[in-house]
């Protein structure tokens, strides 16, 4: 993939293949296999990448083909990303943690020629999904998975790569770094909607390219950086932040072995710089203090490996405590702004332009401002190019080049920005989970047991629910399950009650992702209404005036935490 240029760089290919030629024998990305990190150079991914690309050409695909992929966090998912781009097609992630139902729709919907699989456990979601399971696809898996997915047989990824001839990957990959175009759909991205249908986010190659470039400029890494990651690839905000700006920098990266090992993973390589959403840090923190280790020196950064420079936050709003606690001990935490439809870093925060509270500011070449009514508008080489095959929903975010976040903020005289509150009804929970309220929320009033129910969780570790329940369909199961109360207002708290709550509320939410749950819930003595300014008069509900009047039984929800 040789090949001396010095035109500006506007895409993931040309910017992956410069690195190779400007840092093909040095360090680039260590794995962990059978308990040890193992490190490649640039010029080892390379020519990884090339025999991913020759798999891919072995299987049909084409350029401008949809690939999509269903995966946690591995070695191949780099790869294989890469190698989605080299050949040419489009890369669509899927979040592994979806149910069956969930990844069979976003695999329709996006026209996937190709399915790369981590292994038998996503296989099994499709196999669970019987005749409902897409068809007429290419099914491929890392791990050895036994039986077939659409009535078709799952291929095994090292099979492929061993079997297919590694010119034709060299070729195909020379090819595409010829006649890819800046404005080439890099990716696909589904998003959560506020009803609960995704949609899919069109982010191209000079979106991604560019928003890397522009984030490795304002944060001035040094050259030695190297950073952990553990945040979901499949999730924007890693892979730009971490995938894309290690190859923009050309530093180095690690992957975490799991979520579960993430502080084992930083004693063992010492990283420079972590990404991660506040939740992580909250964890970071608590677990200092429960150790009565919070005011130790040195105690925070010997938890990260004893070389972490500084911890970058996004996905989420940081709570100001965590910004003071990790400042106060000598590990600036950095905050930035930015959604999966601007590639997604807007705003960013560095160790020589931060405050307390802010985001940061805009990137080299991003403008910002904000609406009469106080949402925050983008535009810039990092706004999406529109949703796929929804062109209702574009224009509904896209007007005259900016994007409307959905997000409210202020602008200090510094060009700092702050986000004030969020005017979408999108919920983002502490680690960064974009949740669809309404679509919960229409789920759970499905069952004749529930009138009303109001899901919560903004800036919150989990999902919680304030349910109000149909006095006589309650009073009926009552009867049948034998439950007695001696009073009327203690049957929200009796036992049998709560058990059966929690019985329709997890039957309810089957069909949904483990973030998506309703870990805990409130019966409340009363309904929402428009007498208590809680509906509107087509009887949809004010989320923050519901909120401010059950404050105190939603602080009830989370204070165990």
């Amino acid at each position: 993939m040789t090949e001396t240029t010095t035109t500006p760089i506007s895409s993931i290919v040309e910017l992956y293949c410069r690195r190779i030629d400007e840092s093909g024998p040095q360090a680039a990305l260590a794995y962990k296999r059978e308990g040890e990190y193992h490190w490649l150079t640039w010029n080892d991914l390379a020519q990884e990448t090339c025999r991913a690309v020759a798999a891919l050409v072995k299987l049909g695909v084409q350029p401008g083909d949809r690939v999509a992929h269903v995966s946690e966090n591995r070695y191949e998912w780099v790869i294989a990303d890469l190698a989605i781009q080299m050949a040419g097609a489009i890369h669509v992630p899927i979040h592994s943690p979806l149910t069956g139902v969930q990844i069979a729709w976003q695999v329709r919907h996006s026209g996937a020629k190709v399915v790369l699989l981590s292994g038998p456990g996503q296989a099994d979601k499709f196999a669970a999904l019987g005749e409902d399971c897409p068809r007429e696809l290419t099914w491929v898996s890392y791990d050895p998975v036994a039986g077939e997915c659409g009535g078709r047989p799952v291929h095994r990824w090292s099979e492929l790569l061993a079997s297919a001839p590694l010119e034709s990957g060299i070729d195909a990959a020379c090819q595409t770094r010829k006649l890819i175009a800046p404005d080439s759909l890099a990716t696909i991205i589904y998003t959560s909607g506020t009803t609960g249908e995704p949609k899919g986010v069109m982010l191209t190659q000079h979106n991604l390219a560019t928003n890397a470039i522009d984030t490795c400029a304002a944060c001035q890494w040094e050259g030695d950086e190297l950073r952990l990651n553990f945040l979901p690839l499949s999730h924007i905000f890693a892979r730009t932040c971490d995938l894309y700006c290690w190859i923009a920098g050309g530093t180095r990266l690690a992957l975490a072995e799991s979520r579960e090992t993430i502080l084992a993973d930083c004693r063992a390589i010492h990283p420079t710089l972590i990404n991660g959403v506040p939740h992580f840090y909250d964890r970071l923190y608590r677990g200092l203090c429960e150790k009565g280790l919070a005011d130790t020196p040195g105690a925070l950064q010997g938890m990260l490996g004893g070389a972490i420079r500084h911890c970058c936050g996004g996905g989420a709003a940081l709570p100001e405590h965590l910004y003071d606690f990790f400042h106060a001990r000598g590990v600036p935490l950095l905050q930035g702004y930015g959604l999966t439809e601007t590639s997604p870093v807007i705003t960013i925060s560095t160790e020589t332009a931060h405050r307390r509270g802010s985001s940061g500011r805009p990137l080299p070449g991003v403008e910002i401002r904000i609406a009469e009514d106080g949402e925050i508008l983008t535009r810039g080489p990092h706004v999406m190019v529109g949703y796929y095959r929804n062109q209702a929903a574009t224009d509904e975010i896209l007007k005259d080049g900016w994007l409307a976040t959905g997000d409210l903020g202020r602008i200090d005289e510094d060009g700092f920005l702050y986000i004030t509150g969020r005017k979408k009804e999108i919920i983002v929970t502490l680690g960064g989970k974009n949740v669809a309220p309404v679509m919960l929320e229409s789920l759970l009033t499905q069952d004749p047991l529930f009138v009303q129910a109001l899901v919560v969780g903004d800036d919150r570790p989990y999902l919680a629910a304030l349910l109000v329940a149909n006095p006589e369909v309650l009073a009926a199961e009552m009867q049948a399950r034998k439950i007695e109360v001696d009073a009327p207002e203690k049957i929200l708290t009796h036992p049998g009650v709560v058990e059966l709550i929690e019985e329709r509320v997890r039957r309810q939410l089957a069909s949904v992702s483990h973030y998506e749950q309703v870990q805990r819930f409130a019966l409340l003595p009363r309904g929402f209404s428009i007498e208590h300014g809680e509906l509107t008069a087509k009887l949809s509900l004010r989320r923050k005036v519901i909120q401010e009047h059950f404050a105190a039984e939603i602080d009830s929800l989370y204070r165990r935490e």
